[in-house]
């Protein structure tokens, strides 16, 4: 009997003991290797952490983008959102339909007549040709519309007409360039503009090209290839560029960017995202080996050379009977001569022909004219145009420098112009 009591407790106790390695052993798999479920539902929970961050994202940009019409709090958040923008549009510039519309009525289209010489077998010719360029409206008074742009783009011209964005065309005339920084201001006679045209058109808008930065948007507007008023964009890529202007080394500090300036776009505007012009476009700087390398005389260091040209008096020419005669023959004090004899730059009087208006002034064979009528004179081709554009019968002042015992003085000297018989 007391063998079957412990038989049976005996396997009591090894079921328990059983069932109790049984359960650890499931624990133990249950924690080491979860079940599907598990995993399911924590994803879910990572889920729905992250549909919540993007929701609070979501709502905090929706706070940025209030009405205009709510709450004094929610305006300012609005002015914050439109500064933003305004950063975001000033740092890509994709639409700059507003400001060309805005600035194009400002621009006009150049086109000349030039005595070109031209060489065959040593025998030299001239022969008259035509060319483009652009300029921009920069000022007006009571007689004239005031149009700056490139002294290249009129130099030599035997004739300008302008071409306004309304497609009128007016006859113009050069009123004062400079060579050294290739500048001119031409003017067209306000009686010449139709009403329509005088309400199409306006004076541009001049900014500070000091206050550029590399990098930010700049727009080029011009007359390219001589095929009409054209747009390109791109960035101010460098400034304060030094160039050599001409051939006697002098040199520009100029605006350097990537926005396409081509034949045609020499005189036009180069222009900010806000519509001003920051610079004057000159296609004969850049050169035809480089690609992306467009340059623009600062409109800052344009500024008081403009001023000046627009001061200065409108040359028209005049018919050749009426043309005014000074009666000399003159040779130019190069820099060779300046240097060899000490001379002043100007014309070298080398003849005085009798009874003429020079001889009756007191001009004497060895004067050096320097000044005709309110602009310096260094050359007789100079001399010649400002003639060809006075009548006989003119009364002038004319600056000489004269020898003394001391050197040369300046004296200025009235003369009445004579006529050619």
């Amino acid at each position: 009997m007391a063998k079957k009591i412990n038989k049976i407790i005996g396997t009591i106790f090894s079921g328990v003991l059983f069932g109790c390695f049984a359960g650890l052993a499931i624990v133990v798999i249950l924690y080491l290797f979860p079940a599907n479920g598990t995993k399911q539902t924590l994803e879910r929970d990572d889920n729905a952490s992250q549909t919540e961050s993007v929701a609070k994202e979501e709502q905090k940009a929706e706070e940025k983008d209030v009405d205009v019409y709510s709450t004094e709090g929610e305006i300012d958040a609005t002015e914050t959102a439109d500064s933003e923008l305004e950063s975001s549009e000033l740092a890509v510039v994709t639409d700059v339909t507003a400001v060309v519309e805005e600035v194009m009525p400002s621009v006009v289209s150049i086109y000349g007549t030039y005595m070109v010489t031209g060489d065959f077998w040593g025998y030299q010719f001239q022969q008259e040709d035509e060319g483009s360029g652009s300029g921009i409206i920069v000022g007006e008074n009571e007689e004239e519309l005031l149009i700056v742009t490139n002294n290249h783009v009129v130099a030599d011209s035997t004739s300008l007409s302008v071409q306004f964005v309304d497609e009128s065309t007016c006859m113009a005339q050069v009123k004062g360039t400079d060579e050294d920084v290739d500048l001119a201001v031409i003017a067209v006679s306000i009686e010449e503009l139709s009403e329509s045209t005088k309400e199409a058109i306006r004076v541009a808008t001049l900014g500070d090209s000091n206050a550029l930065k590399v990098g930010e948007p700049a727009i080029a507007i011009g007359n390219a290839l001589g095929y009409g008023q054209s747009v390109t964009t791109g960035v101010i890529s460098a400034v304060n560029r030094r160039n050599t202007m001409d051939e006697d080394g002098e040199s520009l500090s100029l605006i350097q960017t990537d926005a396409a300036i081509n034949p045609g776009n020499s005189g036009g505007a180069l222009l900010n995202v806000y519509g001003e012009v920051i610079g004057i476009n000159s296609n004969k700087i850049a050169g035809a080996s480089v690609e992306g390398m467009g340059y623009a005389i600062p409109i800052s260091t344009a500024k008081p050379i403009i001023e000046d040209l627009m001061s200065k008096k409108t040359r028209i020419p005049v018919d050749e009977s009426k043309k005014g005669y000074l009666g000399i023959s003159g040779i130019n004090v190069t820099d060779d001569v300046h240097e060899m004899y000490g001379l002043p730059y100007g014309v070298y009087i080398a003849q005085v022909y009798a009874g003429t208006a020079a001889e009756r002034a007191g001009l004497r064979k060895g004067d050096i004219i320097t000044y005709f009528d309110g602009e310096s004179v260094e050359t007789m081709e100079e001399l010649s145009l400002l003639l060809d554009c006075t009548q006989a019968g003119s009364s002038v002042q004319i600056g000489v420098m004269v020898t003394t015992s001391d050197g040369y003085e300046e004296q200025m000297t009235e003369v009445v112009l004579g006529g050619r018989n």
